[in-house]
């Protein structure tokens, strides 16, 4: 007899999965307590690095259904969603989604909308990257300055060479300057690296 299971996720500690669980009874699901799997994780952590999820992948098996309210609740990146979906159906669980209508995402219509939220979800990472370039290409069209400001002037980056050739080492320059050890050495290297070029 299969066995149903239901995934519930909330971001935060302050947050309470007890809605998620209500709408799954109220769609007419009767899960056992033990099988209801609550996490609290970033939606957009990887499915892979959740450990509840790890774990209740491991008591899966072939022919047990499992209950998401949305799909957001497996994960914010559709790729990620979709190989756990292709994952879980080729171990034979049937997964619902009771946002979209309680369609089992392993079925012929469930991989249909997976496809189509894929697509979409690839469309706005390509929107995006487009109006960032675009962005990108207005500032430097408009003489800015692209990436963070320098730390140090050209003048504070010769007194980083000079003190450094006098000896005074990194800890004490960053103290004279007012700045970190690491700003130090990145003007120390940037300058090994002119000389060598």
């Amino acid at each position: 007899m299969p066995r149903t299971f239901a995934y519930v996720r909330v971001s935060t500690t302050g947050q309470t999965t007890e809605n998620q669980i209500q709408e799954i009874e109220a769609a007419g699901f009767h899960v056992e307590p033990r099988r209801i799997v609550t996490e609290t994780v970033s939606g957009s952590t990887p499915i892979a690095q959740r450990r509840e999820f790890s774990k209740l992948m491991d008591r899966l098996e072939a022919g047990d259904v499992l209950i998401v309210t949305k799909l957001d609740r497996l994960g914010r990146d559709a790729i990620d969603v979709s190989s756990t979906v292709m994952a879980l159906a080729e171990i034979g669980v049937r997964v619902h989604c009771l946002a979209l209508g309680g369609v089992d995402l392993t079925s012929s219509a469930g991989t249909m909308t997976m496809n189509v939220l894929n697509a979409v979800a690839q469309f706005e990472r390509d929107l995006l990257i487009e109006r960032t370039q675009a962005g990108l290409n207005r500032a430097k069209a408009e003489g800015k300055t692209l990436g963070r400001k320098a730390t140090l002037s050209e003048q504070q980056k010769q007194t980083v060479l000079d003190d450094l050739a006098a000896g005074l080492s990194v800890s004490a320059i960053a103290r004279k300057l007012g700045t970190s050890r690491q700003t130090v050495m990145r003007a120390r290297d940037s300058q090994q690296k002119g000389s060598t070029s």
